[in-house]
């Protein structure tokens, strides 16, 4: 990937917020950060630190990221985490708890924090805060994930890990637990330069269209999402039945999966069961890196829809909203602060309101043009990866100044 200029970034949001990146900037220079996931490729995690660890180290952050090891029945295991921790009724284990713990102590054995600052993101690494013991880091938590209602016998495991760390990081308040150590607040973010999100030709677009074999003379309805049971892809088939009543359309189901997620391929076999009598149902298995291909597809979209169950952001909704395509989409997670209903996009709570609204907005297209106009200056005011950096490096700069006031007039 090459590298972002910072630079660039100025043209997108208002002069005096790229000021201020620069003053925090300045403030935060020379730390040392580690960040650490469970996956280098698949998920939003994954993408999100891929764009900003160059942008932190081009800004004088010297940031270094990190992935842990784990077998198959370790990715098992917190798959079923974070269902649980998402509040769906899972069956837990002694056991599971013994693989979380073991695969933990093997990545300790291998790993060592000497930067100023480590963040773990999500729980899968969370038990490496046993480090801390003999590292001079401030440790921070960063959840993505919705923990608003988790189940209990992991989240008072997890606890255990948790409230050790200097603070933790929701997406939102809601999702945040009752923690003794400081809780922040940061939305995720888009890269507006990058492949995923860059302005596309239309030359770019057909080629793409083509090569899926879309019929661009009629509507096409895009999920962008793995292969995933919260995703309910399969009810995305069923609201794309009802629309196709009424309305001649095409369906694209289009992801990829994740190395932390076993249970991908299981979902992928269902939905293209349910999708196999109906050549106008496109089921595409995107490979790593599709950056270019998904931006596309999003741009050659009618509507684009994220019917999840349970969400923790969505930054497929914030992708489509950049583009300033109408979406349709469930009122959970962080949905919720990216979808005004009715003006930046329209929130569904069922199967059956989702194919209403998808209709609405493909025969009223003038009504949609105009909350795709919305969405995309929604995001470029709060969701884009340059708040994403000021917010950051606020909290760097703030962890080294525990319960006191450094805002100054």
């Amino acid at each position: 990937m090459a590298q972002n200029k910072i630079a660039e970034y100025s043209r997108f949001i208002r002069p005096q917020n790229f000021d201020e990146l620069m003053l925090l900037a300045e403030k935060a220079a020379g730390k040392r950060v580690r960040m650490v996931n469970s996956t280098a490729v698949g998920g939003g995690v994954a993408e999100i630190l891929t764009r900003v660890v160059p942008l932190y180290n081009e800004l004088g952050i010297k940031t270094k990221w990190d992935v842990i090891k784990g077998s198959g029945p370790f990715f098992g295991v917190t798959k079923t985490f974070h269902n649980a921790l998402h509040g769906i009724k899972s069956d837990i284990s002694t056991e599971m708890f013994k693989v979380f713990q073991e695969t933990t102590a093997a990545n300790l054995a291998e790993m060592s924090f000497d930067e100023d600052v480590v963040i773990v993101h999500d729980p899968q690494p969370a038990g490496l805060i046993a480090a801390k013991e003999r590292s001079k880091a401030k440790w921070v938590w960063r959840c993505h994930i919705d923990t608003s209602h988790p189940q209990a016998d992991v989240w008072d495991f997890l606890k255990g890990y948790i409230e050790k760390y200097d603070a933790s990081v929701f997406s939102t308040p809601w999702f945040a637990r009752k923690l003794a150590a400081p809780k922040y607040f940061i939305y995720p973010a888009i890269d507006p330069l990058a492949e995923k999100n860059r302005d596309l030709s239309a030359a770019e677009i057909e080629t793409v269209a083509r090569k899926y074999k879309l019929d661009r003379s009629r509507p096409i309805i895009t999920q962008i999402s793995r292969f995933d049971y919260l995703k309910d892809p399969l009810g995305v088939i069923e609201a794309y039945k009802l629309v196709k009543r009424h309305n001649d359309c095409q369906l694209v189901l289009a992801g990829g999966g994740a190395t932390d997620d076993p249970e991908g391929g299981q979902v992928l076999n269902q939905v293209q069961e349910a999708a196999k009598n109906d050549p106008d149902i496109h089921i595409l298995l995107l490979p790593p890196y599709a950056d270019l291909e998904i931006n596309a597809l999003q741009r050659a979209s009618t509507v684009i829809v994220q019917k999840s169950l349970r969400e923790g952001f969505g930054l497929t909704v914030t992708e489509a909203l950049w583009k300033a395509k109408p979406v349709v989409a469930s009122a959970v997670g962080g949905i919720t602060l990216q979808i005004i209903h009715n003006f930046t996009g329209l929130l569904v709570h069922s199967i059956e309101g989702t194919a209403y609204q998808i209709r609405y907005l493909i025969n009223n297209p003038q009504a949609a043009k105009k909350m795709g106009e919305y969405g995309r200056e929604h995001v470029r005011e709060k969701f884009l990866i340059t708040r994403k950096l000021r917010n950051y490096l606020a909290l760097l700069i703030a962890l080294d100044h525990p319960n006191e006031d450094i805002i100054q007039g």
